[in-house]
């Protein structure tokens, strides 16, 4: 008999799932607190629970965890990299982001200076093909499932010892494009875990419909969208998603939003020397801002040169420092809120995706070499 993997259930889900098996209501609260408050990975740890039902439960259910395949922590800044292998063999990763490193401030006792943030996964690569992403080149694989999507908070929090404060989803995959389990996660993210939605981010490269559904549903979480240009032409070449939704139906549907939730939405833009960091961009972002209640993240561009990127992906260079500082500057006395992201485990392969894709070639590498290798043999 199948056994029903029970991590990934929500408060009302595991209420039913107790009374489809003979059991009280109240069993399923319980049974919440401890896969998510007490964290525990066995029925036999739930010690409030007598010995015959936690036999029961070993015969029905089972709680399935991610495998962590590795893991890396920078010598420069401690952000730390986490890649897990899902029950079918394939690979995700999250990054965890100390409070000293997510912003660039000199500022200790900002807010941003005190998080501990970890950058989730919310699909097995990603459909959209941003040219700037290495997650990119693996192509889609799968959606990730409610419970992959808590398991790698709750693996991070327990390998790291630390409490982690906010939530980004902002790894691999287009998490509005997972929206039904992503939303799953939130709820028993923020009932279980105890991370408010206020502290969840969720980043989207412009998926349109659903960020008018998060504005309908009156969702308790942050809104990002990665921007990066705004110009038509140009942000579809970096991001092909422009083509199906462009600039004029993607900042309708973000008024849409603020109108509905009355948030500011966060708005993530990577500079690219002569691409997107002209004084012409500039005014862009200002006449944006004044239009739309935001806040603008200047985040570094970590080159994907390891995945073999092809066309526009090799024009793509860091704007020098000088001209990004001037770029932040002409914003900044436009009166723009912005705010600055670090180079955050340059060291450790910390860009969306690297060590997932390094894995991965690296991997393919040993099966052809072991191929060569019996060939030559053979022969």
């Amino acid at each position: 008999m199948k056994k029903n993997a029970i991590k990934g259930l929500t408060l009302s889900e595991l209420e039913d799932f107790a009374v489809s098996i003979g059991e009280q209501r109240y069993r399923g609260k319980q049974l919440f607190d401890w896969l998510y408050m007490k964290e525990a990975e066995s029925f036999s740890a739930m010690s409030t629970f007598s010995k015959s039902l936690r036999e029961k439960l070993d015969d029905v259910a089972e709680i399935v965890s991610l495998k962590v395949a590795a893991s890396q922590e920078s010598d420069e800044d401690g952000t730390t990299k986490f890649l897990f292998e899902l029950a079918d063999g394939k690979r995700i990763e999250s990054v965890l982001i100390l409070p000293s490193t997510a912003f660039q401030s000199v500022a200790a006792d900002k807010e941003e200076q005190k998080r501990l943030t970890l950058c989730v996964s919310t699909q097995v690569g990603c459909p959209l093909d941003c040219k700037f992403c290495a997650t990119a080149t693996m192509g889609f694989l799968r959606n990730l499932t409610p419970a992959e999507i808590v398991d790698q908070v709750m693996q991070a929090r327990r390998i790291s010892g630390k409490r982690i404060t906010n939530l980004v989803f902002m790894g691999m995959g287009e998490p509005l494009m997972n929206y039904e389990n992503v939303m799953k996660s939130i709820e028993i993210i923020t009932n279980g875990l105890k991370i408010t939605g206020r502290r969840i981010t969720i980043s989207t490269a412009g998926w349109v419909p659903q960020i008018k559904q998060m504005a309908d549903e009156r969702r308790k979480v942050k809104l990002a969208v990665s921007l990066h240009s705004l110009n038509d032409d140009a942000r579809t070449s970096l991001m092909p998603i422009n083509a199906k939704y462009p600039l004029a139906e993607l900042l309708e549907s973000i008024h849409y939003y603020y109108q509905k939730t009355k948030q500011r939405v966060t708005f993530e833009y990577i500079l690219f020397e002569n691409w997107n960091d002209r004084d012409e961009d500039v005014r862009k972002l200002v006449k944006l801002s004044k239009s739309i209640p935001c806040k603008i993240n200047i985040i570094p561009f970590h080159r994907i040169d390891f995945a073999e990127p092809a066309g526009i992906a090799l024009q793509l260079r860091p704007t020098p420092l000088k001209r990004a500082e001037e770029f932040v500057k002409m914003l900044r006395d436009a009166h723009v809120s912005v705010f600055v992201r670090s180079s955050s485990g340059e060291d450790i392969d910390a860009a969306c995706g690297q060590l997932v894709v390094k894995t991965e070639r690296r991997k393919k590498t040993n099966r052809q070499l072991s191929h060569t290798s019996q060939f030559v043999h053979s022969a």
